[in-house]
């Protein structure tokens, strides 16, 4: 009932910029927190950027004044702007929100399916 699709990744080099997607679609009544995480080869799943739906955000110290996260409620999307990337971003890029759905009374979290980055040297 609700899809989360992420756009944007590719390849870049260090010191350069992307800019992330997430658009959600389906059955939403309601969209609480909408945030990116990011999973490197051998390591664990990590908290990128969070942003709230009235507008608080918050960030990893690795990505503080790098990263910025943003969102257009009206179109269910949120954004990722990466600027200066470094090789260590290289990962796996997803996007979560935590969803009300039409007729459910609770937020539900989904996973987009993620988008790769890579940052070369």
């Amino acid at each position: 009932q609700v899809q989360l699709v992420e756009s944007g990744g590719g390849l870049v080099q260090a010191g350069g910029s992307l800019r992330l997607s997430c658009a959600a679609s389906g059955s939403i009544f309601r969209i609480n927190d909408m945030g990116w995480y990011r999973q490197a080869p051998g390591k664990q799943r990590e908290l990128v950027a969070v942003a709230t739906s009235g507008g608080d955000t918050n960030y990893a110290d690795s990505v503080k004044g790098r990263f910025t996260i943003s969102r257009d409620n009206a179109k269910n999307t949120a954004y990722l702007q990466m600027d200066n990337l470094k090789p260590e971003d290289t990962a796996v890029y997803y996007c979560n929100a935590r969803v009300v759905r039409y007729g459910d009374l609770i937020p539900r979290s989904h996973w987009g399916q993620g988008t790769q980055v890579t940052v070369s040297s």
